[in-house]
């Protein structure tokens, strides 16, 4: 599959570049964040408090696989990208309902939502790059 065209995207920044920082940006966040997940004393605390602590070695592994997959698929397969950014998006949607569920405070929730919306669009700016092709 082609990458995007480079079209204008506000502020002066081509299209295909903003797609390439938002989603090295997504990516490495992912890969940070599940090494994390998965050997951070914070976070087993974190999924002991979210009373979900046999979910936090499944979350780690999908936020490591989403994060290389995405970063892949940009460079070799967009469907790829297209289904990692999806697949990211709807893990960090459950992150949301899970802060809403421990009644965590919207500020706590933000990081979260941000992640669902930034992976979101990048599922639509990779599904209208391969309808393009």
């Amino acid at each position: 599959m082609s990458k995007p065209k480079d079209k204008p995207f506000g502020f002066f920044i081509p299209y295909n570049s903003m797609l390439l920082i938002l989603t090295l940006f997504s990516s490495l966040s992912f890969i940070f964040y599940g090494m994390s997940c998965l050997r951070s004393a914070r976070m087993i605390a974190e999924f002991k408090r979210f009373n979900l602590p046999q979910y936090r070695k499944l979350v780690g592994t999908l936020q490591l696989i989403g994060g290389f997959c995405l970063l892949l698929g940009y460079n070799f397969y967009t469907p790829l990208a297209f289904i990692a950014a999806l697949g990211l998006a709807i893990l960090m949607l459950l992150g949301i309902f899970t802060r809403i569920k421990v009644q965590d405070s919207f500020m706590i929730t933000i990081p979260a939502l941000f992640y669902a919306l930034l992976n979101f669009y990048l599922a639509y700016s990779f599904f209208l790059v391969l309808q393009k092709n």
